[in-house]
């Protein structure tokens, strides 16, 4: 297994933290005035330098915020590889699960109407609403759905909407009763996107507004966020920088640099689950929600958004999401422990508490981090999956805005762990390879594995026969449908002709000299997490 930082896990392995200490609450805010200015300045001197040593990175988009007023909202590079046209604060990006805080805030604004409770079950707003398991169908709350903490695995139920999909939140609601729950509930953290779409639903459920419409008008339009999309449908091509990645050879997330799409959409479609993931947003009006969260719900002209209780649910830790002996020579920023609160990850960094949130998406990535003790918060936005690239912005703006980065250079740190994880990468693609001309003929003639596999959550993965070869299809996922080629005995896998998604082993259960059962893995050890083939069980229809 390959020890690559990859786009997503570095986003979302490690979250939040533990109770803030009192020299944190007694630190002076960083003001908006001559020190702020030269803080803008030290900030974008170090974007710069970032971008001098990932050369080939398109577009950043940059928003810094302190005492309520934006120091610092930019865009640095071009919208597209290979043209002139150039990003700036009103630029929009993909922010992907930085959009979950936005869902969080938006149920905390019901809550305050007296129209959900935090830990009333599910059940109550979305009547018949149960999962696989069901006693955890009966108790999970609204609370957990926005915590990370039912006891699905990593990324459970993601196909049902990554890659773009053509299912409506109608199907995948439909389909949540049928996803696998591997843990038991609320006993450990593991990132779910699917409780949030469920989250998403519950408040229109409850507003009588698609979430969408709710956030529009109950959130953009009061803080003032005009530039901003709810639904990455919406995002003007015109006006966004454009997603690129690396899609080999020989794996995902390795090669030159290329377009993955001229739409966000055309590659990023989360319509059906924009309650996990659908922002477009800039940097400048990005910068007016950091300010609001800073201000814990207090808009500029003095109103609220939501309350202070809501502001403190928001940041209260749900579930522990790892730990640490804490800050070592080689790792100083690392957290003693972090956790998830609700649609907020909460840390201690450098011995102050940090609120943060990352987010990814094919061809970008993105973070947000608060410091609320020094009233300060930024985010980096991206239109490209440079994982090291993220680590080194954001740690080391974080360093700057905290005056605690003496001494460690995240951008030298990130190259050297970019250059090992690459040289891993690189030896599992020959051994993959390697193992493919070893292996062991298929047991039966291809013809016998053909026919329509269903899964209980997924749906039909349709395997036909096609010139003198197998062709899969996964059904519902436009870009998952290419030949299946022999790799070990009994064990097949894909090669789909879209670079830009990730490739699937196909393990075949025979019984009585005939393939009854199949199960899946991931072909390449830096694979996204939201590819969860490994909770699919398929049975011959």
């Amino acid at each position: 297994m390959s020890f690559r930082l990859s786009r997503r896990h570095a986003l979302f392995a490690t979250a939040g933290a533990v109770a803030v200490p009192a020299r944190a609450l007694a630190q002076a805010p960083v003001a908006a005035n001559d020190v702020g200015r030269d803080l803008a300045a030290e900030v974008d001197a170090y974007v710069r330098r970032c971008l001098a040593a990932w050369p080939d990175q398109p577009a950043l988009g940059v928003a810094v915020v302190a005492d309520g007023r934006p120091l610092l909202t930019r865009g640095y590079g071009v919208r597209k590889q290979g043209e002139a046209a150039r990003v700036d604060e009103h630029s929009l990006f993909a922010i992907a699960s930085n959009t979950k805080n936005v869902t969080a805030a938006a149920m905390a604004m019901l809550v305050d109407d007296g129209k959900v409770k935090w830990d009333e079950p599910v059940r109550t707003y979305l009547p018949g609403f149960t999962l696989s398991d069901p006693v955890i169908g009966e108790r999970i709350t609204v609370r957990d759905t926005l915590s990370h903490r039912a006891g699905f695995g990593l990324g459970a139920g993601d196909l049902l909407f990554w890659p773009n999909s053509d299912r409506t939140r109608a199907e995948i609601m439909a389909a949540v009763p049928h996803v696998p729950i591997e843990d038991q509930f609320r006993a450990r953290y593991h990132y779910c996107n699917l409780m949030f779409v469920v989250a998403g639903e519950i408040i229109a459920a409850v507003s009588g507004m698609a979430w969408e419409d709710f956030v529009q008008s109950r959130i953009l339009d009061r803080v003032g966020m005009a530039e901003t999309v709810p639904l990455m449908s919406r995002a003007d091509p015109a006006r966004s920088a454009l997603p690129h990645g690396r899609i080999g050879p020989p794996l995902r997330y390795q090669g030159p640099m290329t377009l993955l799409s001229d739409t966000i959409a055309g590659i990023w479609d989360w319509d059906s689950a924009g309650a996990a993931g659908g922002f477009c947003t800039t940097p400048a009006d990005w910068a007016r929600w950091i300010g609001v969260c800073l201000a814990e719900g207090v808009l500029p002209d003095g109103t609220r958004l939501f309350s202070e209780a809501s502001a403190r649910e928001l940041w209260r830790p749900n579930i522990i999401a790892g730990s640490s002996p804490g800050p070592t020579a080689e790792l100083p920023g690392r957290s003693i422990a972090s956790t998830y609160a609700l649609g907020w990850q909460v840390q201690d960094y450098r011995g102050e508490r940090m609120v943060t949130h990352g987010g990814g998406s094919p061809g970008g990535i993105s973070a947000t981090v608060l410091i609320p003790g020094r009233k300060v918060g930024f985010a980096i936005f991206s239109n490209a999956e440079e994982s090291y690239l993220l680590r080194s912005l954001r740690s080391g703006v974080a360093d700057i805005l905290m005056g605690k980065g003496e001494g460690f250079d995240w951008i030298a740190d990130s190259q050297r762990l970019e250059a090992e994880g690459r040289e891993k990468s690189l030896a599992a693609a020959v051994e993959i390879d390697a193992e493919q001309a070893a292996g062991a003929a298929p047991s039966l003639p291809l013809s016998a594995y053909a026919g329509t596999w269903r899964d209980p959550w997924y749906g039909d993965i349709v395997i036909s026969e096609r010139d003198g070869g197998l062709w899969l299809d996964f059904t519902r996922s436009l870009a998952l449908k290419g030949p299946l080629e022999p790799y070990d005995g009994d064990t097949l896998r894909t090669r789909f002709p879209d670079k830009r998604e990730e490739d699937t082993f196909v393990m075949f259960e025979l019984e009585a000299g005939r393939p009854v059962r199949a199960t899946m893995k991931g072909v390449s050890p830096d694979i996204d997490f939201s590819y969860d083939y490994q909770d699919l069980r398929l049975t011959r229809v």
